[in-house]
Parts: C-alpha cells; structure tokens; sequence
C-alpha cells in the first residue's frame, strides 16, 4: 500500500488540519529552545497547508509529564518559536481537548494557526485511548501526520485518532523520511555498508540480524565493539561489555561471515583508567588494553580501517557514535568518522539521537544527504519492523 501526503488532498481552504508533530525539543533551565531543528523540520508542511488558506491546528508532545499537567512541559515555548520562524502569530491553547481548545478551534479563520497544549498532560495520549482521541478528532476535518519520530509509538494522537477522521495524509517531513528509507534498505545503490555505533548491542542485536540480508559491509564501533570483541577472545579490561549477549555477539558475527558480509572491528582504542574527562589516555591496540583501563573510543588505526572501507560504498546508513564523544579527549573517532562519512561519494543517511548530535558539532551536517529526526523509529525500520503510525497511513491515508 502507498501513503497519501497532503499534496495529494485535493481542497484544503478551509479545512481544520489536525496536524501531529514532533516539537519535543531540547530546552535549558530557563525554559529556552537549545535547539530547534525538529521545529523547522516541519516548516514546508505547516507552509503548505497555510498556502492551501488551511486553519492548521498542530499537536505535540514535550519531555514526560507522565499524563498530568505541567507548567514545566508546556508547548509555549515551542509556539513561541514557530511563530518567529513563520513571521506570524500563533495562538496557544491551554488544553489539547475540552471546551478550551474547541472555543479557540470554531474561532480560527482560514489562515489562523494554534498549538495546542502538550497531548501527554493526558494519561489517554501513551495509552492510545479511544476517548482521548475522539476528543482530538473533534478538532479537525482533515489529520496529517508529520512525525516521523513518534510514529513508533501506538499513541492516541499518531494511532487511535486516524479511527474517527475521515481523511487521514502525511506530511513533508514523512515523505522525506520514507524515501529516504527506501533508497538506504529497499532499492539501495550497492555496496551498502551500515555503521552501528553507541554503547549497547541488546538495542540493535535484531537490527544487526536484519541488515545482514541486506549490506555488504557491517562497521561496528562505540561501546557495543567491546561485547564483539570479548566474545572473540580479546582481553578488553574494564570497558563495557553485556556478559548475557556474548554467545549472540558471537553467532552474530559468525552468522556475518557466512553470508560474505565484511565486518569490521576496531583494531586500536583511547583507553582512560577511569570515566572522566580529566583521565590519563593512551592509545593501545585492542589486544594490549590495560586489564584496568576502559575504552572510551576508538583509535586512529581503527578510523583509517573505518575510513578506507568506506570508500567504494555507495550507500552509507549510521547509527551510534564511535566512543564518549561529549567528553573532549573520546570525541576524535566519532568525528574523524563524521568527516569520513560527509566527505564519501556516497548517498548517506544518519540515524537521529545521539549521532545527528555528533554531526552537528563537527560542522558536516551540510554534507549528509539526510539527518533523520527519529532516534527511535529509524532503528525500528532498520529492524524491519513496520511503525504503527505508518501502519494507519498505509491501512487509511488514501481515498
């Protein structure tokens, strides 16, 4: 089945466009906006609909309120933000349902945008409530999908709500995401190589069974190496290691070798004698770590391996950074590996969550094809799995 996107709803003036997105931002201790690339990540599609002469009523969540109401997650300074980026007005509701938001919704003109208030101040939202989500659908005409980072979740407002609107699209954001996806694990330009970085293999041990039917290369770093590396035999000191999974860890690679995908481990580490950035670090190869010394990243060896495998790849699929790059002294794998992977003649596309972080630090964002803004869901689909909230778009988004 094919997802309908709000280009293909033939008359939208007029229309209430529930749209979902996702505005969970990062916020500072004052309550200010740190970052706000998920905000204009959906500019194109609130854009869109507000070019249709739409009224656009847009839904989020921030942080976790736990279903209770919250002065500290409040959408606000969301609405704050987006209404700078669009040079207008946004007006915030104080509830997402009820005679509040409804009073503010029949007032809107053909133009006129509202946030409404955080969806999680209600337990009915993470419970995928069929009430709650009635109470949302009476809002609108029209639901669009634009978050592709929550749409993992069977939510009210990403599942149930599509059960009581007619029409049901998604937007921009989504479209990008999922052809972007399909380019990088169903129609892929070979050889495709995937970089799994991060600490630990038990989240990605089924995405690592998956892309074995697919890559031709399998780069393995951060701190999730080390369970590979001490199921082989290596002596890795005091680094991170999850004891249940080396067996896994072990028939995995084994499972690699036997279909020809080329695996790829590091081959030198930075080792510290302790987890602080004011540690003494060396630089040993894997078969030398201290026995009480941790790894923290990987070593200059180990980019050249990383670096010269990524060479005649076509497509590059990344997820994890390479070591403890928000400390200085573990940082240099991770960004050696951002430059080697922007600077590739390759279509590449990076997982969200911590490696869009390291991306954005080393100033390469610019030459990455696509930036996802799931961390969660992007590995998901890397699993195989198929996300409820394109389950609905599939099942209902079309006439």
């Amino acid at each position: 089945m094919t997802i309908r996107y709000i280009d293909e709803i033939k008359d939208l003036s007029g229309k209430r466009i529930f749209l979902r997105v996702d505005f969970n931002v990062p916020l500072d201790a004052n309550g200010n906006i740190t970052d706000d690339t998920r905000i204009r990540a959906v500019l194109p599609t609130i854009n869109y609909a507000l070019d249709c002469n739409a009224k656009v009523i847009i839904a989020s969540h921030l942080g976790r309120p736990k279903g209770e109401k919250n002065p500290k997650f409040s959408m606000a300074p969301a609405a704050i933000r987006l209404s700078r980026l669009l040079d207008k007005e946004i007006t915030m509701a104080p509830d997402c349902i009820g005679n509040p938001a409804k009073k503010l919704v029949d007032a809107m003109k053909p133009g006129d945008v509202i946030m409404l208030e955080n969806l999680r101040f209600y337990p009915g939202e993470e419970k995928n409530d069929a009430e709650f989500a009635r109470s949302l659908a009476e809002l609108c005409d029209i639901y669009v999908n634009d978050a592709f980072a929550v749409s993992h979740r069977a939510h009210a407002s990403v599942e149930a709500i599509t059960n009581f609107v007619p029409t049901i699209a998604a937007g921009f954001l989504m479209k990008n995401e999922m052809s972007f996806f399909e380019k990088a694990m169903q129609n892929p330009v070979h050889p495709l190589v995937a970089i799994l970085g991060g600490s630990k293999v038990s989240g990605k041990i089924e995405v690592i069974d998956n892309l074995l039917n697919k890559v031709d290369k399998l780069i393995i770093g951060g701190g999730m190496a080390f369970t590979f590396l001490k199921a082989l035999g290596y002596g890795i000191g005091k680094s991170l290691v999850e004891e249940p999974l080396l067996e896994t860890a072990l028939n995995t690679y084994n499972k690699a070798r036997e279909k020809g995908v080329k695996i790829y481990l590091p081959v030198d580490c930075v080792v510290a004698d302790r987890f602080d950035p004011a540690a003494e670090i060396k630089i040993t190869p894997i078969q030398e770590i201290p026995n009480d010394w941790m790894a923290l990243d990987i070593g200059p060896a180990t980019v050249t391996l990383f670096s010269e495998a990524l060479q005649n790849c076509k497509t590059i699929i990344w997820n994890g950074p390479m070591g403890v790059f928000e400390m200085d002294a573990f940082s240099r794998g991770t960004f050696a590996m951002v430059s080697a992977v922007a600077n590739s003649y390759a279509l590449t596309i990076v997982g969200g969550g911590d490696t869009d972080v390291a991306v954005h630090r080393a100033g390469e964002f610019a030459k990455i094809s696509y930036i996802s803004t799931g961390g969660g869901a992007f590995l998901e689909l890397l699993e195989g799995k198929i996300l409820p909230g394109i389950r609905v778009l599939e099942e209902k988004g079309h006439a």
